[in-house]
């Protein structure tokens, strides 16, 4: 084959390749609504701080989104200009909820969400302040679930205000996902374990009552998908490693799943043959027993609640774990042949 249909080739792929990348990027302007399929919102096209938008308000008591139109997401990176006008009468409290969903259902009746609270990001109580950025999974993992079982996990400080435009970039990997802003190569929000059991579907713009929420210059790319699946299940023999602010701690697992119900034993680091009940649900797993807490005052063990919350994806596992008010940290574990 000659050096010139060598390059004839080389030129044919490489406009094949474009081809494909262009195809997975979309970009929405927002300059008028016709990209938008509105569910329990409102949407019009406006001028705001020198620049085209679109402003999503709420009225109704309903949740509901925006739903770029034609978007089906999975893995990749979702870009985009906000800003927010709080409407709220003076003197009645509202930080404001705004953001970017994903994975989301047409009929907003599932979705994950990175929001933003700039109300919150200069408050003179640093428990506000830590809920300036927040995930939540709807309708199974909502703000209040998180935030009481995961203290301080899946929120915290940012540097955010009001009526001004922000940029927000949203990067998701399987079950990972970071929430950057205002062109900051360190994430303000990292999510190790998306609680949300749908793994693509649409981008959507999401707001709520008592404000307005702008957006401009959204950028959808989607990128390879990591090969996992749900459904996995949870019998077997695991060998599970627990690195917490207290320490690691290691333990196995022994467990049998009838239906959504899973019970079992824990042996280890935090007891032997400790009684383990909890749930599975297409994969992801909540289970709790009460861990052997060695008090260095007390002159046996103490009986302490623990949890264990995550995915299986086959033969391997990883997510949250808790002894209550004693330790807290990810775990990983793998099943044994």
């Amino acid at each position: 084959m000659g050096s010139k249909t060598l390059g004839v080739l080389a030129i044919l792929l490489a406009w094949a390749n474009f081809g494909r990348a262009a195809s997975d990027i979309q970009t929405f302007a927002l300059s008028d609504t016709h990209d938008l399929v509105l569910v329990n919102v409102k949407a019009d096209a406006v001028a705001y701080k020198g620049r085209r938008a679109v402003r999503i308000t709420n009225d109704t008591q309903k949740d509901g989104f925006a739903l770029l139109r034609g978007t089906d997401f999975e893995d990749g990176t979702i870009e985009g200009d906000v800003a927010l006008k709080i409407t709220t009468p003076p003197g009645v409290r509202m930080p404001g909820f705004f953001g970017i969903a994903f994975r989301a259902r047409p009929d907003a009746s599932r979705y994950e969400l990175f929001y933003l609270r700039p109300g919150n990001s200069h408050a003179d109580d640093q428990a506000m302040r830590n809920h300036s950025v927040q995930y939540v999974s709807e309708p199974d993992f909502d703000w209040y679930q998180l935030r009481r079982q995961w203290p301080w996990v899946y929120e915290a400080h940012a540097e955010l205000q009001p009526e001004t435009w922000m940029k927000v970039r949203i990067e998701v990997k399987g079950r990972s996902a970071m929430l950057y802003l205002n062109g900051s190569d360190q994430p303000s929000l990292v999510v190790d374990g998306l609680k949300g059991e749908d793994l693509r579907g649409g981008v959507a713009l999401w707001g709520y009552q008592g404000e307005e929420a702008y957006f401009s210059n959204v950028r959808v790319t989607n990128s390879t998908p990591v090969p996992i699946k749900n459904g996995s299940d949870s019998t077997g023999t695991w060998q599970v490693k627990f690195s917490s602010d207290y320490g690691t701690y290691n333990g196995t697992l022994q467990l049998a799943r009838d239906g959504r119900n899973v019970t079992g034993t824990w042996s280890g680091d935090l007891g032997a043959a400790r009684p383990v009940s909890g749930t599975w649900r297409d994969g992801y797993v909540e289970l709790r027993f009460d861990a052997e807490w060695q008090n260095e005052q007390a002159s046996k063990p103490e009986s302490v609640p623990a949890i264990v919350a995550g995915w299986i994806d086959g033969d391997s596992a990883s997510g949250r774990m808790r002894v209550q008010d004693r330790a807290d940290g990810r775990f990983t574990a793998t099943r044994k042949p």
